[in-house]
């Protein structure tokens, strides 16, 4: 595989940090338009917008007197939160719920709902059940197979385990995921 055709496949199953990062932008520009504005306004003499830049750096300067405890420390949590947030996105990495079909021609990405929605028929098909009683759930690493049997017919967790694997590995997907198969303990009347 070209190293052009991995940057394509990356790109498209990671999500970006754009967003994130246009939100601080938009932050940083905003108070530094309104420092600008309040420093123009005490230039002029004219009287401050909403808080003098110099009282403001003051009153910083003498944290925490003049501030009740318990917002210093809401304030504190939510600035800490907030950094949380955006140290958060710049470390993790951004999975889209999207995975990798290895083709030496082309570059192939696929939905998870898509592959959720091809592993819930073979499952179906395999059990011999409608499609409101299989639900499937796809992710980075597991598939998980929930099938709600018909009432007094007993099916074979085995057998729509391999079902579902033999699915998987036609399908070739990289990261293959692990597959897990649950039935319901209770069952649905009648079909």
């Amino acid at each position: 595989m070209s190293r052009l055709t991995e940057r394509i496949l990356t790109r498209e199953s990671h999500s970006s940090r754009a967003p994130l990062s246009v939100v601080a932008a938009i932050l940083i520009t905003v108070l530094a338009v309104y420092g600008l504005l309040e420093a123009i306004l005490r230039a002029v003499g004219q009287p401050p917008w909403l808080i003098d830049p110099l009282t403001a750096a003051d009153r910083l300067s003498r944290l925490p007197d003049g501030i009740s405890p318990v917002l210093l420390g809401a304030i504190g949590v939510l600035l800490f939160l907030l950094g949380l947030v955006f140290l958060g996105h710049a470390v993790l990495p951004g999975r889209r719920a999207r995975h990798t079909i290895a083709d030496p021609r082309v570059a192939i990405v696929v939905d998870d709902e898509v592959i959720a929605s091809a592993l819930a028929r073979r499952a179906r098909l395999a059990a011999g059940v409608t499609r409101e009683q299989v639900m499937v759930v796809v992710s980075a690493r597991t598939v998980q197979v929930n099938v709600r049997p018909t009432s007094g017919i007993r099916l074979s967790e085995s057998h729509i385990l391999a079902a579902v694997e033999a699915e998987l590995a036609d399908m070739a997907l990289e990261p293959a995921p692990e597959v897990t198969v649950k039935l319901s303990g209770t069952g649905v009347i009648g079909v």
